[in-house]
């Protein structure tokens, strides 16, 4: 991301791009005081960017792509902070227009699993309407009980991205977020895609913030845990994955064209609740937690979708 400045005016100020600077942050989309809107999370609290800039850049993910032209709208350095995060009410991080999913990129899953290896990623996709944000219900659907865990890694792409080379592929990287791929596996299995299990409303979470690469690290060691009611179910580190996130932006680039705020959700480890015996389905009334070292901690219930 762009650096924290702010012109004596208040107005834009050219920058480099995504890539060049670095400034460690945290952003985050939610809703309060009656409205939707994105922010900084500074001093245990949020700088409402939306308040600021929304006449110009409405969404983070309008933000992201004045940034992505080299655009840096000011971030009102040296205004107190506007909400306390326990005051508001967290949307999703970002508003993807795709959502490409990764299949089987930890060995251990991809075991448990009964998959083959191969050359190239598995891909598949999610629908933005399916996403929900840190603390709302997962809605485990009427149709069905057999509700799954998948924590993963997001990847949140900052800037037009086409037949982008692995060697440059981070450099369209805006950041990162936990993410929670809950699989509805009766429906998944219904055929050979996996499209029906993966998108129903209010299964995927993603938050709580999308935070910055200069912010996370290289990625190699950071441990990535999903918990159910506290219990370890999944462990892993981001080291352990197949394809990098270097591939997977070079890979999906090449088959079709990323935007700012698209994402990418790299793949779950082992551990998942279908291959259990007996399986471990999430119910109403659990709490599932995905914890990424250094990117966060995205908490939900389970809840059943309404009658």
């Amino acid at each position: 991301m762009p650096s924290v400045t702010e012109s004596g005016d208040g107005g834009l100020t050219k920058a480099h791009t995504l890539a060049t600077i670095g400034a460690p942050m945290r952003f985050l989309s939610f809703h309060a005081a009656g409205h939707a809107s994105y922010g900084v999370v500074r001093d245990g609290g949020i700088l409402d960017l939306g308040a600021r800039l929304g006449d110009r850049h409405p969404t983070l993910r309008s933000y992201l792509e004045a940034a992505a032209h080299g655009i840096e709208p000011p971030h009102g350095a040296g205004h107190a902070i506007d909400f306390r995060l326990e005051d508001v009410r967290y949307l999703p991080v970002c508003e993807p227009r795709k959502i490409l999913c990764v299949g089987h990129n930890y060995a251990d899953h991809r075991a448990e699993m009964g998959r083959p290896p191969l050359a190239h990623p598995t891909i598949f996709t999610r629908f933005p309407d399916t996403l929900v944000g840190h603390q709302a219900p997962i809605v485990r659907p009427r149709v069905s009980t057999a509700l799954d865990f998948e924590g993963e890694l997001a990847v949140v792409i900052g800037k037009e991205a086409r037949h982008v080379p692995r060697e440059r592929a981070l450099e369209y990287v805006a950041g990162y977020a936990c993410f929670n791929d809950a699989s509805v596996r009766d429906w998944q299995r219904h055929t050979s895609q996996f499209t029906p299990g993966k998108n129903f409303p209010g299964t995927g979470p993603l938050g709580p913030d999308l935070v910055t690469p200069d912010e996370v690290g290289p990625l190699g060691s950071q441990r990535i845990q999903t918990r159910l009611n506290g219990t370890v179910v999944q462990a892993a580190t981001l080291d352990q994955m197949i394809f990098t996130v270097a591939d997977l932006v070079a890979y999906v680039s090449a088959f079709t064209r990323l935007t700012t705020g698209d994402v990418i959700a790299s793949g779950t480890p082992g551990g998942v609740g279908a291959m259990r015996e007996p399986p471990l389905w999430m119910q109403p009334g659990d709490l599932v937690e995905v914890e990424i070292d250094g990117v966060g901690c995205l908490r939900n219930p389970i809840a059943d979708e309404p009658a």
